[in-house]
């Protein structure tokens, strides 16, 4: 299915919203309760899957709700269509504080791996799907890499990081990062899961038992500050009961 060809605008620097604009017939899908506000005209409605297969019946989009239940998401994604003759807009921003980064998807080979959370909204015509990593060692011991969504299309696609964006072009390149710190890549990058090297630096490096590992050629999304990071440290300053 071709993607709808859709036109926006980014707003802001650290506190990001992307202000979409549609036209006749339009239609962008997003992550449900990412909405800011809508011009009039724009209508939306709540769907199980990204409505690239009409054709899948009943079951086709329960299996779809299924996946989006593994990923920790709304088994719904929220539709909105401009009815009306003339430009209409929308706005999503993300709940955390961080940046936005459109990726068209035909430039990428039109497959985009990202982690469960990273996905904000897409131009219709985007299929959204989970990808399991191949190995063992990712799954059990890379926490937030375990599943990843595969996003596939020729359109744009909108996916959400914490802190600072980094943009890394690999060839035939090795790159290790923290599990949480990886927001998407292309699919000519193989990743994997590899364990600290010396039981000083697992334990008293700081960094984690395990580090993501991404090699091959393509192009990896990094970001500086994961939401989980920036919830270990807020958890750590809330006074205890007792204390």
């Amino acid at each position: 299915m071709q993607s709808h060809e859709v036109d926006y605008e980014i707003f802001g620097n650290d506190m990001q919203v992307v202000e979409v604009e549609l036209d006749r017939g339009e239609t962008i899908i997003a992550e449900a309760g990412a909405m800011n506000w809508m011009e009039d005209s724009i209508s939306y409605e709540a769907k199980m899957g990204d409505g690239t297969n009409p054709d899948g019946g009943l079951m086709g989009k329960f299996l779809s709700a299924g996946k989006r239940a593994l990923t920790g998401e709304s088994v719904f994604l929220t539709h909105f269509t401009n009815s009306s003759s003339n430009k209409r807009r929308v706005a999503f921003a993300a709940p955390y504080p961080g940046h936005i980064m459109p990726i068209d998807l035909s430039a990428t080979g039109g497959e985009l791996l990202c982690q469960k959370d990273a996905f904000l909204c897409a131009a219709f015509g985007t299929q959204l799907d989970i990808a399991f990593s191949k190995r063992l060692g990712a799954g059990f011991f890379g926490g937030e890499g375990f599943i990843l969504q595969r996003l596939q299309g020729d359109g744009m696609a909108f996916i959400h990081a914490g802190g600072s964006v980094v943009k890394k072009e690999l060839s035939n390149e090795l790159l290790r990062v923290d599990t949480g710190c990886l927001v998407a890549f292309s699919s000519g990058i193989e990743y994997n899961i590899e364990m600290t090297k010396g039981l000083k630096s697992m334990f008293f490096g700081g960094e984690g038992l395990f580090l993501a590992t991404l090699q091959g050629t393509g192009t990896v999304y990094l970001q500086s500050l994961p939401f989980s990071k920036l919830a270990d440290r807020i958890i750590a300053q809330v006074p205890r009961s007792g204390g």
